[in-house]
């Protein structure tokens, strides 16, 4: 599992870079994302990070990538410890 936060000041870039990060996980703050998949897939995702967006930040940009295996400890509360249970509905 990646976790990923950004802090990125140009509009459009931090718009794009939300949109790209979208697409493999859910936003779990304003500027943090949680993304789930695998292996081959999370090193694809840091591979565009670097490569694309990496070459279009500025100095003053922010970007942290986490990197979290299954023995890591995630504590949650409040509304985001609904995201710590699995919901099947049928």
């Amino acid at each position: 599992m990646l976790l990923v936060s950004y802090d990125i000041s140009e509009d459009k870039l931090r718009t794009n870079f939300s949109k790209y990060l979208s697409k493999f996980g859910s936003r779990m703050q304003y500027s943090v994302f949680e993304i789930k998949n695998s292996d081959r897939i999370l090193k694809n995702i840091q591979v565009k990070i670097e490569n694309y967006f990496g070459k279009r930040f500025q100095q003053t940009d922010s970007v942290i990538i986490f990197e979290l295996s299954k023995s890591c400890k995630i504590t949650r509360y409040g509304y985001a410890k609904n995201d710590d249970e699995e919901l099947i509905i049928i």
